[in-house]
């Protein structure tokens, strides 16, 4: 399998309502964060893998190509995930473990 399809594989396991950081899925896909991050950024299936629920390690929003980060902590709010400020999700609560 490819890195590309083996992260895609990761990210579409993440539930609603929980996220994941980059450096779990790299982990996982046996890659770096930056090619996770490359991966979503060629996401072309957003039904299937919701790259909007992978974020950075500190719990922040970054990179987010359909509408920015705007659009993505407006999906993430639309799930239930909580903010402790304007760009940090609560990973205590959210952060999800495969």
């Amino acid at each position: 399998m490819k890195p590309f399809e083996r992260i895609y594989e990761i990210v579409s396991k993440i539930p609603e309502g929980k996220v994941m950081t980059y450096g779990q899925v790299a982990k996982i896909a046996h890659t770096t964060p930056r090619v996770v991050g490359f991966a979503m950024a060629g996401n072309k299936d957003t039904g299937r893998v919701p790259c909007h629920r992978v974020i950075d390690a500190a719990g922040k929003l970054r990179g987010y190509g359909f509408g920015g980060n705007r659009v993505k902590k407006q999906l993430l709010k639309q799930e239930g995930i909580e903010f402790l400020n304007e760009e940090t999700v609560d990973l205590q609560k959210h952060l999800f473990q495969i």
